[in-house]
């Protein structure tokens, strides 16, 4: 069976009771990451769509595992760009750690060219519930009007995925000589375009799913001399657990890590004049920035979906009324809930204590205000 694996979101799972975890082992690189004895149907879980935790493989965790490395050198306002960001799993992973070490003070933007995988990233960001990331869907040469604007670049870019054969015989399917050739190509041209964006002194931390040097190591290599940087030497560490040591960073081998493949490395930018920024981040017309109490509807203030997901909801805002789990798969589902005991009006409804929306209980039914789009498509 090929393992699978969670993160915890520490800002709404602490406390909360998930049968999931019962057998789960610690994923060695990630504080909130357990590899779980038995893959479950997420769908059917609502405090999966309550953002509590996201489904990640433990691989890509290590990740985040670098760049938590580079957080005793950034300062309160660390500014982080997550440059190919969808589904969402290493910027709910960002977000975690920066809240964890700067609380507030800090901005997380994270990034995805593509229109179809940007909503689906949206919503994961919505469902974790950091108002401090911001969601963008532009191309990555649009971050260079920022001038140097970024501490660190988290770039996990699109590659040949050797790594994924495992689970995705697709793409092995479409694995060829001729597609590795394209993305080596490819990713550097997404670090050339967004490296101005990345001040000196910053960190450029550099992942693919794939095993190829050309796209791992010879790109970090080719990046450090022709547009600046030091290649931070890489630990030898968790070989206990399969991790191997590459010219320029860390190898994960499906098979050998409990996961599947990731190669990780980082550079230091050593050149650049510290320009100033040109634009501000409203020029790249972000799909989120902050998160949107509600909006009038008439002489109606119609709360958010994405304010009751939110770690800053302000408990008592509005009545709850607590779900069990039919009733919370039916709401996840858009199905019409009846409240007898429920005033009328707006109300925030929750599982196990954990907001996952609102209705608006008009007494013989509710009108189920999740957003069509994060509808449950199975029959629950």
């Amino acid at each position: 069976m090929i393992p699978v694996a969670i993160r915890l979101n520490p800002f709404k799972a602490a406390g909360v009771n998930l049968p999931i975890l019962e057998g789960a082992q610690p994923v060695p690189w990630s504080p909130h990451g357990r590899i779980l004895a038995e893959r479950p149907v997420f769908t059917l879980h609502p405090l999966f769509h309550a953002g509590c935790y996201y489904v990640q493989d433990s691989s890509a965790m290590f990740v985040g595992h670098v760049f938590r490395k580079l957080l005793a050198s950034l300062r309160p306002g660390a500014r982080v760009l997550d440059l190919c960001a969808a589904p969402g799993g290493k910027t709910t992973d960002l977000a975690a750690s920066l809240r964890e070490s700067f609380g507030d003070d800090f901005l997380l933007v994270s990034n995805e060219v593509m229109k179809d995988r940007v909503r689906v990233l949206d919503d994961n960001v919505a469902r974790w519930g950091d108002p401090n990331v911001v969601v963008t869907n532009v191309d990555p040469a649009a971050f260079a009007s920022l001038g140097e604007f970024f501490d660190v670049i988290v770039a996990d870019v699109p590659c040949s995925g050797e790594g994924m054969f495992r689970k995705d015989a697709k793409a092995e399917e479409q694995w060829s000589p001729e597609l590795v050739r394209m993305c080596a190509a490819r990713q550097k041209r997404i670090l050339a375009d967004a490296w101005p964006s990345l001040r000196k002194g910053g960190v450029l931390v550099y992942s693919t799913c794939t095993y190829e040097e050309s796209e791992n190591d010879d790109n970090l290599e080719w990046a450090a001399r022709e547009l600046g940087g030091d290649i931070v030497t890489p630990e030898d560490e968790f070989p206990e657990y399969g991790v191997r040591l590459t010219r320029c960073g860390s190898l994960l081998r499906a098979g050998e890590v409990p996961g599947e493949g990731q190669w990780v490395g980082a550079l230091v930018k050593n050149s650049g004049d510290a320009v100033p920024a040109r634009a501000g981040l409203d020029s790249l017309k972000p799909l989120r920035n902050g998160i949107v109490k509600g909006e009038m509807k008439g002489r109606d203030f119609v709360p958010s979906a994405d304010w009751a997901l939110s770690i800053k909801y302000e408990r008592g805002s509005y009545p709850e009324a607590g779900l069990d789990k039919p009733s919370a798969l039916k709401y996840l589902h858009r199905d019409t809930l009846v409240l007898p005991d429920a005033p009328l009006g707006h109300v925030l409804v929750t599982y196990r204590g954990v907001p996952l929306g609102f209705v608006k209980n008009i007494g013989p039914r509710c009108n189920n205000l999740l957003p069509k789009g994060r509808k449950i498509l199975m029959n629950v």
